[in-house]
């Protein structure tokens, strides 16, 4: 007994074999941001003073430079993972979807290297 459909069987169609890994890499990068979101949170409530100076401060210590990049990279990897599956499920055009997709990729990459840049800019001491 097969679970095919009979077009299915007849045209040789099946699975194309990746939605198994995009759901892995979703839930890994969920996993990953619950830690980081954690460590976050709680450094942040160690902080204590918000000061510019004090957050400049603590983004240049380099435990804290880091896994900033790190929850910078994961979020917007995350992000971008979620967003692919709304647009592959929801945009009707084949032109148009391969543009969304096309756009929204490049802008999560540009916020990722935005965010990751302005992270190691602190953390090397550049002048502002």
């Amino acid at each position: 007994m097969s679970l095919r459909s009979p077009i299915g069987r007849v045209l040789g169609l099946g699975s194309a074999k990746e939605g198994v890994s995009h759901w892995w890499s979703q839930r890994v990068t969920a996993v990953a941001l619950v830690l980081l979101t954690l460590w976050f949170a709680s450094a942040l409530l160690r902080l204590g003073d918000f000061s510019h100076a004090a957050v400049i401060a603590w983004i240049a210590m380099p435990f804290n430079a880091v896994l900033l990049s790190l929850l910078i990279g994961t979020a917007l990897y995350h992000s971008q993972l979620g967003v692919q599956v709304v647009v592959e499920d929801y945009v009707v055009g084949h032109g148009l979807k391969v543009v969304t997709l096309l756009l929204l990729n490049f802008l999560h990459i540009a916020l990722a290297a935005l965010g990751i840049f302005s992270v190691l800019r602190i953390a090397f001491g550049a002048a502002p």
